[in-house]
C-alpha cells in the first residue's frame, strides 16, 4: 500500500486541484471526473489506478510521480504549449468545463488521438523510423531520464525491441544498469523480463548477477502479474514468489456436488486451446478483473449525495480497436457473468495456467475446478434452455434484457456436450470465421461490381436495339410501291416460290404476332450434309402430318404456318413444295428423291423488304422483353421469352429460299438461327436441374445477352441486303 501523493498536484487534464487518481501508462495524475472518461477509454488507452485505495508497488507508485514531477503531461500537450494554438483556438480543458462534451472530448484527442503529442517528419519508410526509435530508447533506458524514454514510446518505440547488434531488449539494459523506474516504465509498455536475449539470459538473470535483488524480485512479480492479480482478485492473497511459489489456485466453498459430464467437456475444452488462444482468453479476464476492482473502488470513493450520472461506473470493457470485432464483443460479455461464475472462470483460468506453466499433463477429471463448474452448470440448465450460445462468443446487443443477467460459465460447457459446431469457439475458429466473412465480402464486392457492368452492357444493348428499329422505321419508309411484285414478273406466280408462300403467310396471318404465341422448336442453320443436334429433341418439318410437338399441344393460339400439320387444301405436291423449299434453312435432309436436285440449286430470290422488316421489329421486340428480364433478374422468364424469339427467327428465317445464291445472305441466316438455338440452350440453363448445383447466373445472363446481340445483329444485316436487293 502507498502513501498519497503530496496535495499541491493538479490535475493533468482540467487542472482541478488535489487529483485522486493516476494513468500509469501516460504518467499523469487526474481527477475524478476526467478519470471517468479515462476508464471508458479502455486499459489500452489508460491505465488508472486510484493513488490511496488501490494497492501500489512502491516503486511503479514512485514511477508515476517521477514523470508527473518532471513534466511529462507536456508529451501529451505538446502543440498546445506553442502559443500558435492559441490563436487557432486550441486549448486545454478547465475546471469549469462541462465534462461532456468538453472534458471528454479534449481527452480522447489527448490520449486516444494523440492530437497534441510531437510528431516526427514524415518518411516514406514508417518501419525504419519505429526501428530507429527503438534504438534510442535502447540506449536511453541505462539512465535515469524517464520521460525522454516515455516521449520514445509514445512516439512509437518498441518495449520489447530486440536490438540485432546488442543481441538484447531495453529490458536487458535496464535491468542491468540496476533502472528500477526504467523497468517498471517499459513493463507497463508490454516488455516481457522473461525473454532471453542472444545468450539465453533474461533480465531477471541480469539484475541478480549485477547485485540489484530487490529489482530482480519486482521482475519476477511483474512475471507473474496475471495470475497474481487473479488469485488476489478471489482470495486476497499473492504466492509467495521468494520462496518459490508462484500460483495460488483458490478452491470454492460449495464444491461438494458430483462431477458432470459438462464440467469435464468445459475443462477438456479449456485445455485443449493453443497456448496464444489461452493467453489471449486469460488477458481478457484480467482486464475484467480490473474493471471489476476499480468500479468497486469508484464507488467506494465517491460523494454518492452529490453523485451525477455522467461520471459513472464502466459497464463493460471498452472496444479495443487493435482486436477483432469478435473479440471484443466477447470481452464485453463477460460483464454479464456474476460474483460466482466469474470467481469460477477465474479458477479455471489459474488451475490450467498453473498446469501450462509447470508442464504437467492433463488434470484428472476429478479437478475442483469440475467440482465449480458442475455447481454452475446444474444450476443454469433449468433456466437457460433456450441459450444455447456461449456468453463469451456472442454477439453484444443493447437488446439483452435484464434477466439475461447472469449468463454463466455453465452456459459455455452446456454447449460444449453437443457436437463442436455448437461449443464455444476458439480464437482460432474466430479467425476462421472472419476470414470466411472477409472472402464472402469481397465476392459480394466482386459480384455487385459485374452486376454493374451486366447493368451497363444491358444498357448498351438496349441503346443498340433503339438504333436497329429507328433504322428498321426508316427502311419502311424507303419500300417502294411494287414491293409484292414477283422477280419472275410472272402475273400468276409458282405457289412454290417464297413470294406466294409469303402471300399465304399474309393472308393467314394478317393480325401481329402475339408475344407469347409459341412455335414448333428451333434448329441451328447447317450445310447439308452436316449433322443437326439431336439430344434437344427438336421436331423437324415434314411433308406428311407427323406428331405435333409439345409447344403446340400446349398452345391456344391460331395455328401457325410452321405448325408440323398441315391443311386439306395444301397438301399438294407445290405446297409441300413450297414447304419443304422454305424450311430449307433448317438443315435436315429431304425424304423426297425429286427434290433433291432442287435443293442443290442456288435460289436468287429474296422476300420483300416489308415482310422481313415486319419480322426483324417482332423479333427485337421480344429481345427487349428478354433484357428486361434480365436487368430485373427475373431469370424464370428467360425460356419464354427464348421460346417467342425463336418463333420469330423461324417465321423470319422461313421466308428466304432453302439454298439463297447470295454467301452473304447465307451467312446471315447461318447466324441468326444457330444464335437462336443457342440462346435456348442458354436460357434452360437458368433453370437448375435437381440435385445439380444452381448455375453461374452471371455467366449465363452474359451468354444470353450476347446470344440476344447476335441474333439482332444477323436480323438487321438481313433487312439491308432485301432492302438493297429489291429497290435495285
Amino acid at each position: 500500500m502507498s502513501k498519497r501523493l503530496r496535495n499541491t498536484e493538479l490535475c493533468a487534464d482540467c487542472s482541478v486541484p488535489e487529483p485522486r487518481w493516476a494513468s500509469v501508462n501516460r504518467g499523469v495524475l487526474i481527477c475524478d471526473e476526467c478519470c471517468s472518461v479515462h476508464r471508458s477509454l479502455g486499459r489500452h488507452s489508460s491505465q488508472v489506478r486510484h493513488l490511496t485505495h488501490t494497492p501500489w508497488p512502491p516503486t511503479q507508485l514512485q514511477m508515476v510521480q517521477t514523470l508527473y514531477s518532471n513534466g511529462a503531461n507536456s508529451i501529451w500537450e505538446h502543440s498546445l504549449l506553442d502559443p500558435a494554438s492559441v490563436m487557432s483556438g486550441k486549448r486545454k480543458a478547465n475546471p469549469q468545463d462541462k465534462l461532456h462534451p468538453n472534458k471528454s472530448e479534449f481527452i480522447k484527442a489527448k490520449y486516444q488521438m494523440l492530437a497534441f503529442v510531437h510528431r516526427m517528419p514524415c518518411r516514406e519508410d514508417d518501419s525504419s523510423t519505429a526501428k530507429d526509435l527503438s534504438k534510442q530508447l535502447h540506449s536511453s533506458v541505462r539512465t535515469g531520464n524517464l520521460e525522454t524514454c516515455l516521449r520514445l514510446l509514445s512516439l512509437g518505440a518498441q518495449a520489447n525491441f530486440f536490438h540485432p547488434e546488442k543481441g538484447n531488449t531495453p529490458l536487458h539494459v535496464a535491468a542491468k544498469a540496476g533502472q528500477v523506474s526504467q523497468a517498471e516504465l517499459l513493463t507497463v509498455y508490454g516488455a516481457d523480463p522473461g525473454a532471453p536475449d542472444s545468450n539465453g539470459k533474461t533480465p531477471i538473470d541480469y539484475a541478480r548477477e549485477a547485485g540489484h535483488h530487490e529489482l530482480a524480485d519486482r521482475l519476477v512479480e511483474v512475471q507473474y502479474e496475471l495470475t497474481d492479480r487473479l488469485a488476489f482478485y478471489l482470495c486476497g492473497r499473492k504466492p509467495d514468489h521468494k520462496n518459490g511459489q508462484h500460483f495460488i489456485v483458490p478452491q470454492m466453498a460449495d464444491s461438494s456436488l458430483d462431477l458432470s459430464e459438462l464440467a469435464k467437456a468445459a475443462k477438456k475444452k479449456l485445455q485443449s486451446l493453443s497456448n496464444h488462444l489461452f493467453e489471449e482468453l486469460a488477458m481478457d479476464v484480467y482486464d475484467e478483473v480490473d474493471r471489476r476492482e476499480t468500479d468497486a473502488v469508484w464507488l467506494a470513493t465517491q460523494n454518492h449525495s452529490t453523485l451525477v450520472t455522467e461520471t459513472t461506473v464502466v459497464p463493460f470493457l471498452p472496444v479495443n480497436p487493435e482486436y477483432s470485432s469478435t473479440r471484443n464483443q466477447g470481452r464485453q460479455k463477460l460483464a454479464r457473468f456474476n460474483a460466482h461464475e466469474f470467481a469460477t472462470l477465474v479458477i479455471d483460468i489459474l488451475s490450467d495456467a498453473k498446469r501450462r506453466q509447470q508442464g504437467n499433463s492433463i488434470a484428472s477429471p476429478k479437478d475442483n475446478v469440475e467440482f465449480i463448474l458442475k455447481s454452475v452448470a446444474v444450476r443454469h440448465c433449468s433456466d437457460s434452455q433456450d441459450n444455447d450460445q456461449p456468453d463469451y462468443d456472442s454477439v453484444a446487443s443493447d437488446e439483452d434484457t435484464d434477466q439475461e443477467l447472469p449468463s454463466s460459465k455453465g452456459d459455455r460447457t452446456k454447449s460444449l456436450d453437443s457436437d463442436l459446431s455448437d461449443g464455444p469457439i476458439t480464437m482460432q475458429e474466430y479467425m476462421e470465421v472472419k476470414n470466411a466473412l472477409s472472402a464472402s465480402e469481397a465476392k459480394i464486392q466482386h459480384l455487385m461490381k459485374a452486376n454493374n457492368n451486366l447493368s451497363d452492357e444491358l444498357r448498351l444493348m438496349q441503346k443498340k436495339l433503339q438504333s436497329l428499329q429507328s433504322e428498321n422505321t426508316s427502311l419502311r419508309r424507303q419500300v417502294t410501291t411494287n414491293i409484292y411484285q414477283i422477280p419472275s414478273g410472272s402475273d400468276y406466280p409458282d405457289p412454290s416460290s417464297p413470294s406466294a408462300l409469303k402471300r399465304r403467310q399474309s393472308a393467314r396471318a394478317s393480325r401481329p404476332m402475339s408475344m407469347y404465341e409459341t412455335g414448333s422448336g428451333l434448329k441451328p442453320y447447317l450445310p447439308k450434309g452436316e449433322t443437326p443436334y439431336p439430344e434437344e429433341g427438336i421436331p423437324t418439318l415434314q411433308p406428311f402430318p407427323p406428331h405435333a410437338s409439345k409447344l403446340e399441344k400446349q398452345s391456344s393460339m391460331p395455328e401457325s404456318d410452321y405448325d408440323n400439320t398441315f391443311n386439306d387444301s395444301e397438301m399438294d405436291d407445290s405446297g409441300r413444295r413450297g414447304r419443304l423449299r422454305s424450311s430449307g434453312w433448317l438443315g435436315e435432309g429431304s425424304s423426297i428423291p425429286e427434290l433433291d436436285d432442287l435443293e442443290m440449286e442456288s435460289d436468287p430470290t429474296l422476300p420483300s423488304t416489308e415482310d422481313v422488316i415486319r419480322k426483324t421489329e417482332q423479333i427485337t421486340k421480344n429481345i427487349q422483353e428478354l433484357l428486361r428480364a434480365a436487368q430485373e433478374n427475373k431469370h424464370d422468364s428467360f425460356i419464354p421469352c427464348s421460346e417467342r424469339i425463336h418463333v420469330a427467327v423461324t417465321e423470319m428465317a422461313a421466308l428466304f429460299p432453302k439454298k439463297p445464291r447470295s454467301e452473304t445472305v447465307r451467312g446471315s441466316l447461318r447466324l441468326l438461327t444457330s444464335s437462336a438455338f443457342r440462346l435456348q440452350s442458354e436460357c434452360r440453363k437458368a433453370m437448375p436441374s435437381e440435385g445439380c448445383p444452381g448455375p453461374d447466373m452471371q455467366l449465363v445472363t452474359q451468354q444470353v445477352i450476347q446470344c440476344a446481340y447476335d441474333i439482332a445483329k444477323a436480323a438487321k444485316q438481313l433487312v439491308t441486303i432485301t432492302t438493297k436487293e429489291n429497290t435495285n
